[in-house]
């Protein structure tokens, strides 16, 4: 497409800043509208996998990413009770040799940061609410809660499950509870008292899982997310939660999953979320990548990674087509089979609870993949 095609971004989380960052290194004009006022150092660790480093190094992120994240040699999984080991995941060096690029875990802030280091000054509007989409053969018309509009040659809608711009795509639609609830909490690991906890480790429970792991290379910080039946009942996107129910949960745990959530500062509860994934991707001059399109369950630690890559895919598409019509469905095909898999195994809940090769999705490159 030609380089003075205007593109606005709905939505500047990790998907919406990736597709910013790469679109504008090709030299499109791009605009972000944001709904927050401003971006929360939420604390929640996140695992940045081969085939997103392999994204982070085209838009030149890697390098800052892996001095802050730590190195994993293993992924573990283990039995609740017992700790016995049922898959041990090589990563470090030889999981770099094997899928491309380096596995780290890191603060998703961090990673964030990284990204949004790579967009330029002054492309993000923050307070956006979208509430309304108008388009023609000539444009597209933003209208926003605060009044104000803005117009564009093509929207790119990274908004999240529950994404204005998929409703203008593919009709109304409603995320719903999944009947499971995360919990999570990060704190400095000096509160364990040199117990040393067992990183990148996840405990599989009968009904129930918890996955603990370092966020930052020094190992000064320690967080923890699980995932167990519950009730939601809030309006919000997520509670603080009494130790005691956390604890309760997993009260028949290994003695060291046990400590490390009794150890816990402050817990938060948040709810899991489902939403019916969509046939068509795209309509008019209007396209959606990452949750706004394919939401899916978190158990393979995948729906950042999946934004991330739509977002490369789908600037490589722009770039290589000549209008957006044929674009957005080379995007589609060239995605839908990928992210359909990871959806489904996600889930399932079964990613390296035995032993697997996970190549197929850690050495994905999202940067060469052919389109088709």
């Amino acid at each position: 497409m030609t380089r003075n095609t205007r593109i606005a971004i709905i939505g500047a989380g990790l998907g919406g800043a990736t597709a910013a960052a790469w679109l504008q290194r090709e030299g499109f004009p791009v605009q972000v509208y944001e709904q927050a006022q401003s971006f929360e150092r939420v604390g929640a660790g996140i695992h940045v996998s081969a085939n997103v480093m392999k994204v982070l190094r085209w838009l030149g992120a890697e390098q800052r990413l892996s001095q802050i994240g730590i190195h994993p040699d293993f992924f573990t999984s283990r039995k609740w009770d017992t700790g016995e080991v049922l898959f041990e995941l090589p990563l470090g060096g030889i999981g770099e040799q094997k899928y491309g690029a380096s596995y780290i875990t890191v603060q998703r802030h961090d990673l964030h940061a990284a990204i949004l280091e790579k967009v330029a000054t002054g492309t993000i509007a923050f307070g956006r609410r979208l509430v309304e989409v108008q388009q023609n053969g000539n444009g597209v018309l933003l209208n926003f809660a605060d009044g104000s509009q803005a117009k564009a040659d093509v929207v790119i809608g990274a908004d999240g499950v529950n994404s204005r711009l998929r409703e203008a795509v593919a009709g109304p639609s409603k995320s719903r509870f999944s009947g499971a609830v995360a919990h999570r909490a990060r704190y400095p690991s000096t509160l364990l008292g040199g117990m040393e906890v067992r990183n990148c480790t996840k405990w599989w429970g009968p009904n129930s899982h918890i996955l603990i792991y370092y966020i930052e290379q020094s190992r000064d910080e320690i967080y923890l997310v699980t995932s167990t039946k519950g009730h939601w009942h809030s309006q919000a996107s997520w509670v603080f939660c009494p130790k005691e129910e956390v604890v309760s949960a997993f009260a028949d745990f290994h003695p060291e999953v046990r400590a490390v959530i009794e150890t816990a500062p402050r817990l938060t509860k948040w709810p899991i979320l489902d939403i019916e994934p969509i046939d068509t991707w795209s309509k008019g001059r209007l396209v959606l990548l990452g949750d706004a399109c394919h939401a899916m369950m978190p158990y393979m630690a995948s729906g950042a990674a999946m934004a991330i890559e739509d977002a490369a895919v789908l600037a490589r598409c722009l770039v290589q087509t000549d209008d957006h019509g044929a674009a957005f469905a080379l995007y589609q095909t060239s995605r839908m089979s990928r992210v359909s898999k990871v959806r489904r195994i996600s889930a399932e809940n079964s990613f390296l609870r035995q032993p697997t090769d996970p190549a197929w999705i850690f050495g994905y490159d999202a940067v060469t993949v052919p389109l088709n």
